[in-house]
C-alpha cells in the first residue's frame, strides 16, 4: 500500500482522525515529519502499512479490555520479545475478565429474580421499580 494521508489511515484503522491524533500524543503511534506536497502548496504526513497495522493492533488491543498505558507497555515489549511480562500482562488482564464476568452474572441473577416477582399476575408495586428506587 503506496503512502497515505492520515484520513485514509484512520479509514483502514477503523477509528477517526481525531482518535489517530489523540494515540499519537499518548505515543502509542508515531507522527512522521511533514513532506513536501506536490501541487499542494504545503506539506503532509505520509503513513504506511506498518502505521495501519499498530493501529490495528491497538484497536484489537482495546477490544481484549488493555488500557492505553498496558497497550503502550505491550508495543515496548514486541520490540524487547519480552513473552514472561506479556504473558503477565494476558493473565492480568483475564483475571479482571473473570472479575467483571462474575459481576455480571451477578447482575443478570438478579434481573431475573426481580422479572420473575414482577409478574403480570402480582400486585402491588413492581419491585424492578422499587429496587432501582433504593439505589
Amino acid at each position: 500500500m503506496a503512502a497515505m494521508t492520515i484520513a485514509r489511515l484512520a479509514r483502514a484503522g477503523g477509528v477517526g482522525v481525531e482518535t489517530v491524533r489523540y494515540y499519537q500524543r499518548r505515543g502509542l503511534l508515531q507522527t512522521p515529519q511533514r513532506s513536501v506536497a506536490i501541487g499542494h502548496g504545503g506539506s503532509i504526513r505520509r503513513y504506511d502499512e506498518l502505521d495501519v497495522q499498530k493501529l490495528r493492533f491497538i484497536r484489537a488491543a482495546q477490544a481484549a479490555g488493555f488500557t492505553l498505558e498496558e497497550i503502550a507497555e505491550l508495543i515496548e515489549l514486541d520490540a524487547t520479545d519480552d513473552r514472561a511480562r506479556a504473558r503477565a500482562l494476558a493473565n492480568e488482564r483475564v483475571a479482571a475478565l473473570d472479575l467483571k464476568i462474575a459481576e455480571l452474572e451477578t447482575a443478570r441473577a438478579a434481573l431475573r429474580r426481580l422479572a420473575r416477582e414482577c409478574e403480570s399476575g402480582s400486585v402491588g408495586p413492581c419491585p424492578i421499580l422499587i429496587s432501582f428506587e433504593r439505589a
